[in-house]
């Protein structure tokens, strides 16, 4: 299992970096479309969707969609408007830290199957639309790259420090192993991690760096969160089995559906740009 977890990992790492810096910006639209839209086939049997039609015609409404809010995004290029979608996408994140915190006692309100599949939505598009503002806008590969070791260093140091420190815990319901301590001490280390970022890569203010990673890495922590609450409401391990060794594709992608979104707006409203 352990081979075939590093193998998996391997290839996958190996396929993003190539696409993310040797490609143009609309190839790496199309690799991280496909991710998201295999991750929206896991995410309909998550809502309840188990026939391959119910869940090949959400996957493709998801399409018809994500395509809808890139052309009104002119592609990541239509600043005013993405500061418009990413603060509403921010506010649903913040609804859903009241779910998760709230879960099980409001299953009533969000756990039909069509409320979780419209969820599965607000998850999944704003992070690709966030993936390709990201890329296309000359903030570069780099800052993409930086996001996702935000939400690797924030997930690694937290299992670890919850396991040594942990006693306050974050969503015992929803996921007994993540606690606070962990938590403040993912955040503590990505910020640590912007600093030796911003070291190579001048161009942003220490104080403006701390601004945007702190709640993405905070963020990150909340996707996670929701897609276990989803996974236990659905009475599932992982997401589904998409990956030899790692379960489903949403496993892996469910820290960066809540910090892209997180990140880009913070970007937006500090004027960052590389």
């Amino acid at each position: 299992m352990l081979r075939q977890r590093v193998v998996t990992a391997s290839v996958l790492a190996t396929a993003f970096l190539l696409v993310l810096f040797y490609g143009p910006w609309q190839i790496f639209a199309a690799f991280t479309g496909l991710v998201f839209l295999l991750s929206s086939w896991e995410w309909a049997d998550l809502s309840g969707f188990s026939s391959k039609v119910s869940r090949s015609c959400y996957t493709a409404l998801t399409l018809i969609l994500g395509l809808g809010l890139g052309w009104a995004a002119g592609w990541g290029y239509q600043k005013p408007w993405l500061q418009l979608f990413f603060s509403a996408v921010v506010c649903w994140w913040v609804i859903a830290l009241v779910l998760v915190k709230g879960y099980p006692g409001n299953t009533a309100l969000w756990g039909g199957k069509w409320v979780r599949a419209f969820m599965g939505w607000l998850v999944l598009l704003p992070a690709w639309i966030a993936c390709i503002y990201l890329r296309s806008d000359g903030l570069g590969p780099w800052v993409v790259l930086l996001v996702v070791l935000i939400v690797a260093t924030a997930d690694i140091t937290a299992f670890f420090a919850g396991r040594a420190f942990g006693k306050r815990k974050l969503a015992p319901r929803v996921s007994p192993g993540k606690s606070w301590e962990g938590v403040w001490a993912g955040m503590a280390l990505a910020a640590l991690l912007g600093l030796c970022y911003n070291l190579f890569f001048e161009g942003i203010s220490w104080l403006n760096l701390v601004i945007i990673i702190l709640p993405t890495a905070f963020a990150s922590v909340l996707g996670d969160l929701l897609e276990s609450m989803v996974k236990r409401h659905r009475g599932v391990k992982d997401s589904g089995s998409l990956l030899p060794g790692h379960g489903g594709l949403l496993d892996r992608v469910d820290g960066l559906v809540a910090a892209g979104p997180t990140f880009s707006l913070l970007v937006l409203f500090t004027g960052w740009s590389l």
